[in-house]
């Protein structure tokens, strides 16, 4: 899920030169709170005042779900807090205007990214997809359903020890004020990316998060909602599943959302009684001023025309810091990937040398060898065993690192028993720890339906199938859902590749801009449901 919100601001030039950026001269600090990881050049007040309100909202999330309050997350999110769209840009120079942040569920980093000085509502859209494929919350919804969730939670507002849930988002708003509304129909039968008219796909969000809102703040409709959930999960028609719970027609349930917009919105509010998050605050060394951001474009991937002059600036940048190991970590995996491989894997043994449990490079060290083996068949087997050689040196300095997990299955999926039981422990404790990876997901799978476990497999792939975007990671896990459920082999590791590097690119736009909204003339009930 991969997911872009838009700034109100005027549109800027949208061409970018990759070497043009040069990285802000300001401290970056850290902030670790219980399930936060949080880097930002800002302020230490700012920078824990949003710690806080994650926690908060965290918290808030929990208690509406009926889940343990303190319960450590699997794995801790990564979020970068950047000062602008240079910022952003550091990372995804290819970024459109207007974007001001992103969430990227990456092989090597499942993070976000937001500009430190907006409203926070974009993290907060994010984190919730994030928290809710995390607790299997998002399985059996449908697509406009879980986009409603998120715009609903979005816009909590946290003031000391009180959150107030159900405010409006104003992009939201205006869209539902002035343009023509996605016919119901649509919303409830179609995913975000089949949906080709743009006024209704700029209204997709609004409408979601209007329907969603008017179910949950009545208890009658809240069970109507639930009744529809069990009905669209059974296989049922979703137009005619709506219309049963609801005893309304779509043209009657337009009407109903057309006259609860224009009244009084309910707003839940709810007193917080917890101990302040704990919330550790740390100084990066000078390096990151030059290289962390930098650092996550590697992670994201960059296209083919521009790989080599990535590794040209980080190698700039990385010749201020010689002896930095963060500085050395970034330049092994830029050459690594990017670069000569030959001078990357020279540059990550001078890391390890003097860093010999560092998680990253033994990682990057890993995936040399994994992708030797695959260019050298005559040497396939001794290229593998390196490969474990320096996983299991991962796995023992930090066996939480879902990523070591995840190459750890992958370097066995050649093996003649595969998947033997350890196999599955190994995918399972992965997939425990990044639900969200797309590729995580679709290795476990199809190494559930090599195991002739179909029905667990099936259970795995149905959330990303169901995906409201669309984009590369959706298709292939319908693909592997209908093998499945046909108890047939699963796909290649090509194709499941292919699909994990689909899924770290943003597959949908989302809503336009509400400074470019209709001006009014249109009507905004559109047209008629039938």
């Amino acid at each position: 899920m991969h997911v872009l919100y838009h700034l109100k601001a005027a549109v800027l030039a949208a061409g970018v030169l990759l070497l043009a950026a040069a990285p802000a001269q300001a401290e970056w600090r850290r902030a670790e709170s219980a399930n936060f990881i949080i880097y930002s050049q800002g302020s230490e007040s700012s920078l824990r005042r949003q710690a806080r309100t994650l926690e908060m909202y965290d918290y808030i999330l929990r208690a509406r779900m009926g889940l343990p309050l303190d319960e450590p997350p699997a794995r801790k999110l990564p979020i970068y807090m950047v000062g602008g769209r240079s910022g952003l840009r550091e990372i995804r120079p290819d970024l459109q205007p207007h974007v001001a942040g992103f969430y990227s569920p990456a092989t090597e980093g499942i993070f976000a990214t937001a500009i430190r000085d907006q409203d926070m509502d974009f993290l907060l859209h994010e984190y919730f997809h994030h928290f809710s494929f995390q607790h299997s919350s998002a399985g059996h919804l449908p697509g406009w359903l879980v986009e409603g969730f998120a715009e609903y939670f979005m816009t909590a507002d946290v003031q000391d020890n009180t959150i107030r849930i159900g405010e409006f988002n104003q992009n939201r708003a205006e869209w539902l004020l002035t343009a023509s509304w996605i016919p119901l129909a649509d919303l409830l039968g179609k995913r975000m990316g089949e949906i080709r008219a743009g006024s209704h796909r700029d209204t997709y969000y609004p409408v979601a998060w209007l329907l969603t809102h008017w179910f949950m703040n009545d208890e009658a409709r809240r069970a109507q909602l639930g009744a529809y959930i069990t009905a669209v999960g059974q296989g049922g028609d979703p137009v005619r599943a709506m219309e049963e719970a609801t005893g309304l027609t779509l043209a009657e349930l337009r009407r109903r959302l057309q006259s609860y917009m224009r009244g009084a919105l309910q707003i839940s509010v709810y007193e917080v009684t917890r101990a302040e998050p704990e919330i550790t605050v740390t100084r990066l060394p000078r390096s990151a001023d030059d290289l962390l951001l930098l650092g996550q474009r590697l992670k994201v991937g960059v296209p083919d025309d521009q790989r080599a002059a990535t590794a040209a600036l980080v190698r700039q940048r990385a010749g201020r810091h010689p002896d930095d190991p963060f500085a050395l970590l970034q330049l092994g995996h830029a050459e690594l990937h990017f670069g000569d491989p030959v001078v990357g894997e020279a540059v990550l043994t001078r890391l390890l040398e003097r860093e010999p449990q560092n998680v990253e490079a033994l990682q990057l060290m890993a995936s040399r060898y994994m992708r030797l083996a695959r260019d050298e068949a005559e040497d396939r087997n001794r290229r593998l065993v390196q490969a474990q050689g320096y996983l299991r040196r991962a796995y023992a300095a930090d066996p939480e690192q879902y990523h070591t997990l995840f190459m750890l299955a992958q370097v066995r999926e050649a093996a003649r028993d595969y998947p033997n039981e350890n196999d599955l422990l190994t995918w399972r404790l992965a997939y425990e720890r990044a639900p969200q990876l797309p590729g995580v997901r679709l290795g476990f799978a199809s190494a559930m339906m090599h195991a002739e476990r179909f029905d667990e497999a099936v259970a795995l792939l149905e959330p990303l199938a169901n995906a409201p975007h669309g984009g590369g990671a959706m298709e292939a896990a319908r693909a592997l859902l209908e093998r499945a459920k046909a108890r047939q082999s699963p796909m290649s590791w090509e194709e499941i590749d292919a699909a994990q590097d689909a899924a770290a690119r943003p597959p949908e736009p989302a809503p336009t801009d509400p400074s470019t909204a209709p001006s009014g003339d249109e009507d905004a009930s559109g047209e008629d449901e039938t």
